[in-house]
């Protein structure tokens, strides 16, 4: 317990005053850089946090959550009623795929072709967002959607012929040709990741069997399901319904992208970690020169009995007070920063007239934001914890001074 005399004396030597001086500095300097070390730790996290699910929603939003792939036996329909399967699936799709060449005038490209049914297309989330220019309904028979950046690049628009060549051939009389067909761009779709809107292109299931040979016990079951997040988990359960098939997440497929994402993460932590370190150990200094200052005022406590306990709990005190304090305010400017971090980017880009978040290069038009109070209460926890760690040497110094030889000196 703190007694009302140590709570006065400790209030007391926290209230700045002009014969202090250098303390005063010190104890500012040691408030601000804390402040600011957990303020940029929870900004750099509440980023990073809001690029990782920015970034998992557009991958997840062009690919399906899970993907069953055939070996030599086609996917049992009958699976598709498992009760358990219901309950964590909101769609389920099949469909195929194959590489193929866009041939446009003089230009040819590398494509990859998805094929869904004209009722499944509509389904999947690419087709839904404001961005999706032309109809969803209508993919049948010659028709294709193709994304926005391969649009750009060949100068299409809806209507438009475009040629594709399939990487499987056709018997003619002058040997094996590859087969090309000509399709028509009934949609253009915006996934919001450049690559794959100029690398992929959706066609009807059927014309894609068709225009590459493929049988429909090849077709893929793609599952969407009600919560992508837990991903893990409703892999071993799909696993389990679908034992002979090939299952894989989106997760998987993305799997490096993510594990650097991790580690850049802990990385950041760690290195911004030590401007907290820096700072904490400015009250190292201003302790230690407090019990300087306070030498005389020490020795009198300890004369009229004050115990060396409480000694030390009043400068323990002092030192936890300036790191809780500003923890709590570096807490409160950087929830700040993070909710406001968008209109921060905007000012400064139209003040300087400089692109701070460029869309390229980093495939979103927004600074994401997304503050976790997990992360938040770690960081605080780790900045009180190096306040109380640094606080103890110079209280217990203060503790062990010899009042009659603090006395003789004065």
């Amino acid at each position: 317990m703190i007694s009302t005399l140590e709570k006065e004396i400790t209030f007391k030597y926290l209230k700045t005053r002009k014969k202090d001086g250098f303390l005063n500095i010190i104890s500012i300097f040691s408030f601000i850089g804390i402040s600011l070390g957990v303020a940029v730790l929870i900004i750099v996290m509440s980023v990073m946090n809001g690029f990782r699910s920015e970034l998992i929603n557009k991958i997840v939003g062009f690919n399906s959550h899970v993907t069953v792939e055939p070996y030599e036996n086609s996917i049992n329909a009958e699976k598709l009623n498992n009760k358990e399967l219901n309950q964590i699936s909101k769609e389920l799709i099949f469909s195929n795929s194959g590489e193929a060449v866009v041939i446009n005038k003089n230009f040819t490209k590398g494509i990859i072709l998805r094929g869904y049914s004209k009722k499944d297309f509509p389904k999947i989330t690419v087709t839904k967002g404001n961005n999706f220019i032309g109809s969803s309904n209508n993919l049948e028979n010659n028709n294709i959607s193709i994304g926005k950046e391969l649009s750009f690049d060949l100068n299409l628009k809806i209507g438009d012929k475009i040629m594709i060549m399939s990487s499987s051939g056709i018997q003619t009389i002058i040997g094996d040709l590859p087969k090309q067909q000509a399709f028509i761009i009934s949609s253009i779709f915006d996934s919001g990741i450049a690559d794959f809107d100029r690398n992929v292109a959706f066609i009807n299931i059927s014309t894609l069997e068709n225009f590459f040979d493929l049988e429909t016990k090849d077709r893929n079951l793609e599952i969407y399901l009600k919560s992508p997040t837990n991903i893990e988990k409703q892999k071993i359960k799909i696993q389990k319904i679908f034992e002979s098939q090939f299952v894989y997440t989106w997760s998987d497929m993305n799997s490096s992208l993510f594990s650097a994402l991790k580690v850049e993460r802990n990385v950041m932590f760690i290195i911004l970690s030590l401007i907290i370190i820096v700072a904490a150990f400015n009250i190292i200094s201003g302790l230690t020169i407090l019990v300087k200052n306070k030498t005389r005022e020490i020795a009198i406590l300890k004369s009229i009995g004050v115990l060396n306990k409480s000694i030390t709990k009043i400068f323990f005190l002092v030192g936890v007070i300036i790191g809780t304090s500003a923890t709590l305010f570096g807490i409160f400017l950087g929830v700040m920063f993070s909710l406001y971090i968008e209109n921060l980017r905007e000012f400064l880009s139209n003040i300087f007239n400089i692109s701070l978040f460029p869309e390229e290069i980093y495939f979103l038009s927004t600074m994401p934001s997304e503050i976790n109070p997990f992360s938040i209460f770690i960081i605080s926890i780790c900045s009180i914890i190096v306040t109380i760690l640094v606080s103890i040497f110079p209280a217990i110094k203060a503790s062990k001074l010899d009042p009659v030889k603090a006395l003789k000196y004065e």
